[in-house]
């Protein structure tokens, strides 16, 4: 097919599309507005009820923490299927040398990239923790503020390097930080079953509206989502970058080892 065939065939796609994209538009409520009261009746109850002023995290982590639960489970299978994926003899060792492709020079890094990683990732993992402790007060919470903190380790590899990195973010950690993240949501919500409670039924203090440890039980299911989502991205990030060693002499690039 030619390449004024295929613009045709756009255009003429396009046009078709056009009427019913046209009438979607002029039948959308104007901004800020929305046709639906669950917003309006979350934003009434959860300051009442849960003494939180994020309404997000009251969704998220009550309202419909089962949900959660379920969505926390996904990333743990997601995350664990890359890492078996992945995992084999290639980068494990820390003296593994960098895999290099014909023709393409590496350049080292530069005074200054080290220096502004050094100074910066700390910055970074500390805000990371700040949005994941003031989650039920503020936008943010444990998942936005355990990937912020992935996002402050990966960018120490920007400036140690893989060998320094990695003797700094240990594998076993951090599946520790995975694994016991998705438990402590577990542990979260069928204790208070053993109280005689609905799953994921408040048993503690509420605390003061606006206050950093309001909240009650959602506290600890955010705390699990932040140790689960760090743990997480960061179990990734170090199977990518293990990635870019070379496979050493002797070794089955496709054997996994047990």
């Amino acid at each position: 097919m030619s390449r004024r065939l295929r613009l045709l065939l756009f255009a003429l796609a396009v046009l078709c599309a056009l009427p019913a994209m046209w009438r979607i538009a002029a039948h959308m409520p104007r901004f800020g507005a929305h046709p639906l009261p669950y917003g309006d009746a979350i934003n009434d109850a959860a300051p009442r009820e849960r003494h939180v002023t994020n309404m997000v995290t009251a969704v998220n982590f009550d309202y419909r923490g089962f949900d959660t639960l379920g969505e926390e489970f996904m990333l743990l299978c997601a995350v664990t299927g890359v890492v078996v994926l992945l995992r084999g003899a290639r980068g494990q060792d820390l003296d593994a040398r960098p895999g290099v492709v014909a023709g393409r020079e590496v350049a080292d890094r530069a005074d200054a990239t080290v220096l502004l990683c050094r100074a910066i990732a700390p910055l970074i993992v500390v805000f990371g923790i700040y949005v994941a402790l003031h989650a039920t007060v503020t936008p943010g919470g444990g998942f936005q503020g355990g990937v912020v903190v992935a996002s402050g380790l990966l960018l120490l590899y920007l400036g140690e390097g893989y060998r320094g990195w990695r003797r700094l973010v240990r594998s076993r950690l951090f599946e520790a930080f995975e694994g016991g993240g998705a438990a402590l949501f577990v542990a979260a919500g069928l204790a208070p079953m053993l109280l005689g409670r609905a799953f994921l039924e408040n048993v503690l203090p509420l605390g003061q509206l606006r206050d950093m440890l309001s909240g009650g039980l959602m506290l600890v299911v955010n705390a699990g989502v932040a140790f689960a989502v760090a743990g997480g991205f960061t179990l990734l990030f170090i199977e990518f970058m293990e990635e870019t060693r070379a496979v050493r002499e002797g070794d089955d690039p496709g054997e996994h080892p047990t």
